[in-house]
């Protein structure tokens, strides 16, 4: 855990509460070892069941697993409940639960298929973000942050469903700024560019548009965007309240410490 966050501007979390969506791989497996690291109590939301207690027995106490789809309203209501409830608050807020297969051209794709990627990437983060307002705001704040991507302002061949759901995430954390601000809620986008996860393998073998057509090589490490999210929680991230950051930009990437 130590080592994912050696170099990064460390935000110290020790006595937060951090939930994290999509936390049983890949970015959201090393977010919550970044923010355990940091000193945070971690809760982590994921459908597979064995991955996330894996990965909260390696964390220890501090950690909580989460068996959940963010498709369901009441199933995320209910984590936040049982994180509040054992840990006695909630803090922050991570929602980067998201999926992209499967990738289809428009005229091709299924309806039921493409509607599951709105339930999960866009609906899921609105879910989040309805339980853990009452939360926050009872508690005086908090930080609620969403993984954006490029494809949230650029179309993408093939990829109508995920450039729709990531496009209204990033909508839904600016009017989340826009009506809680003043209640303390800090609510940003993090737009990590490709990352060498799990998902870049599926592009990869959907041969469709450029991204496919990535080496391996040109994405950068999951702990990046992890290390990104825990300096997102410091005031040296306050300028970007109700904005996107993009790991793209080098000065970003200095800031938080990222080489």
């Amino acid at each position: 855990m130590q080592d994912l966050a050696e170099g990064c501007a460390v935000q110290d979390m020790t006595g937060k509460t951090v939930l994290i969506t999509g936390a049983s791989r890949g970015i959201g497996a090393d977010t919550a070892r970044v923010f355990a690291g940091a000193g945070a109590r971690v809760a982590l939301v994921a459908r597979s069941a064995d991955a996330v207690a894996a990965l909260a027995d390696e964390i220890g106490p501090d950690a909580l697993a989460l068996p959940c789809d963010v498709s369901d309203h009441a199933a995320v209501a209910d984590c936040v409940a049982q994180t509040v409830a054992r840990f006695g608050g909630l803090d922050v807020l991570i929602g980067n639960a998201g999926v992209i297969e499967p990738i289809a051209h428009m005229g091709a794709a299924d309806p039921a298929a493409w509607s599951r990627v709105i339930d999960i990437n866009l609906k899921g983060v609105f879910y989040g973000m309805h339980a853990a307002l009452p939360v926050m705001t009872a508690q005086g704040g908090g930080t609620i942050l969403t993984i954006s991507s490029g494809a949230a302002h650029g179309p993408v061949e093939a990829w109508s469903h995920y450039c729709a759901s990531k496009a209204g995430a990033a909508m839904l954390t600016a009017c989340l700024h826009k009506e809680n601000a003043s209640a303390g809620i800090r609510a940003m986008g993090l737009s990590p560019g490709t990352v060498a996860t799990r998902m870049q393998r599926e592009i990869k073998a959907s041969g469709i548009n450029p991204v496919s057509q990535l080496d391996w090589s040109d994405h950068i490490p999951a702990d990046w965007p992890a290390r990104a999210l825990l300096w997102m929680c410091s005031g040296d991230a306050d300028g970007w309240l109700g904005q996107e950051i993009s790991l793209r930009d080098p000065d970003i990437r200095a800031r938080v410490g990222l080489t």
